[in-house]
């Protein structure tokens, strides 16, 4: 069960993480991204429903805070240029992340062909986890005091979970299309994790800026 519960929260982050690749390139040259923005500023009045990707960290034990706002079409745009590791043309492999034993892309088919449900539940002592389908999202919610009192939840629209399995290769993700899909998912908190020094934030909106 539990090899079962890291296939699906693997394949739920994929989509939020997998795009913080582009977005931690193009923070890494804030000056080109200054010049980009101020170039781009008449085309942003004109074309209002630009989305965008939002990262943003807090470590209140290391007094630091970053914040990542990247238009999505910015990030469907680099990514395809990243090819680095199980990354290339804007898809990932999954070859190793069946390793537990878990088929990651038959996992994913058989949560986007299912009616909603709460698919797996388990309460221990210390942990408390959830995997569902629910309005059209992908949803797994997990609390775990053994790390500090850990709180993650993810929603993942299902559209997007389309857009991953859209490649015709078996043992790759198309992130690119996830981004597409993102770009039409309206405005969505995708992912939080807060323990007891660390707030972690990323959701799309049609903000250039973050909260």
């Amino acid at each position: 069960m539990r090899k079962r519960l890291c296939g699906l929260g693997m394949i739920c982050v994929l989509a939020g993480l997998a795009v913080t690749a582009p977005v931690a390139t193009a923070a890494a040259a804030p000056a080109a991204m200054t010049a980009t923005a101020k170039m781009a500023a008449p085309a942003a009045v004109a074309t209002p429903t630009e989305r965008y990707l939002h990262v943003k960290v807090e470590d209140a034990s290391k007094g630091e805070s970053v914040n990542v706002n990247v238009p999505l079409s910015m990030a469907e745009k680099i990514l395809p240029t990243i090819n680095k590791g199980e990354m290339h043309n804007g898809h990932v492999k999954i070859g190793h992340a069946d390793m537990d034993d878990v088929d990651i892309r038959a996992l994913l088919d058989a949560v986007r062909t299912a009616s909603d449900n709460e698919f797996v539940t388990v309460k221990e002592k210390d942990q408390d986890v959830r995997v569902a389908k629910s309005n059209g999202n992908l949803v797994v919610h997990v609390r775990d005091a053994s790390k500090g009192g850990q709180k993650v939840d993810i929603t993942i629209p299902m559209k997007v979970v389309d857009a991953l399995l859209s490649t015709a290769k078996d043992n790759e993700l198309d992130v690119s299309a996830a981004i597409r899909a993102l770009s039409d998912a309206g405005d969505a908190l995708l992912v939080t994790v807060e323990d007891a020094s660390q707030h972690i934030r990323i959701w799309v909106d049609s903000k250039g800026s973050p909260e």
